[in-house]
């Protein structure tokens, strides 16, 4: 583990820089592209419950904590990457407002059901393997997400979209990089899934 150029950018925890995992297990989101969905999410960042998923050295989950959230949650089952998260929380003086799950995602949601809902869920999962599907259709209709829950899946840029969509939700927003995005997802309701399902009949 050694420190990279990546930092805190903004709040209580600004310009700390943070520890990475070595090699190429994890793809840590860059502090350009970072700064760029912070600027999005600033708005609505402060007293939220902030979930991470696949979230390698935890930067994105500590720049919420640093910027106002109020609890943040990391799931990352890699062990490295987990104590890798641990180290940051403790350099920014975050820990305490943060929960670190060591295991899959799976099974982490799973593990915090009956524990509150998420305002906020970002995942950066490895590209190309269906586990952002996955995770969106194990969040559907869980209690881990409400209506309002923002969802934000960070994808290559020529990602198929169309799964996202089909695991329950409606795409809000599209933010695109020079090789990846930021998709910005919210659950489809009941009387949604109904009025579509009534027009294709039509």
């Amino acid at each position: 583990m050694g420190e990279s150029a990546l930092r805190v950018i903004a709040g209580r925890a600004r310009h700390i820089p943070l520890q990475t995992v070595p090699g190429q297990t994890t793809r840590p989101t860059q502090d350009r592209i970072k700064e760029t969905l912070f600027n999005i999410l600033q708005p609505q960042i402060a007293e939220t419950a902030f979930l991470d998923l696949f979230s390698g050295s935890g930067g994105i989950g500590i720049e919420a904590l640093s910027r106002g959230a109020r609890r943040a949650v990391f799931i990352e089952q890699d062990p490295r990457a987990a104590s890798c998260i641990r180290a940051n929380l403790k350099k920014t003086r975050l820990e305490e407002a943060a929960q670190v799950l060591p295991v899959s995602v799976s099974a982490g949601l799973k593990r915090l059901s009956g524990q509150g809902a998420f305002d906020i869920v970002f995942m950066d999962p490895p590209y190309r393997k269906g586990l952002d599907e996955e995770a969106l259709r194990q969040l559907s209709g869980s209690d881990l997400i409400t209506p309002e829950t923002l969802l934000i899946v960070e994808a290559p840029l020529d990602q198929d979209l169309r799964p996202l969509e089909e695991a329950g939700y409606r795409i809000v927003r599209r933010k695109e990089y020079k090789t990846n995005q930021h998709v910005f997802l919210q659950p489809v309701s009941e009387p949604d899934l109904k009025d579509a399902a009534r027009e294709e009949k039509e």
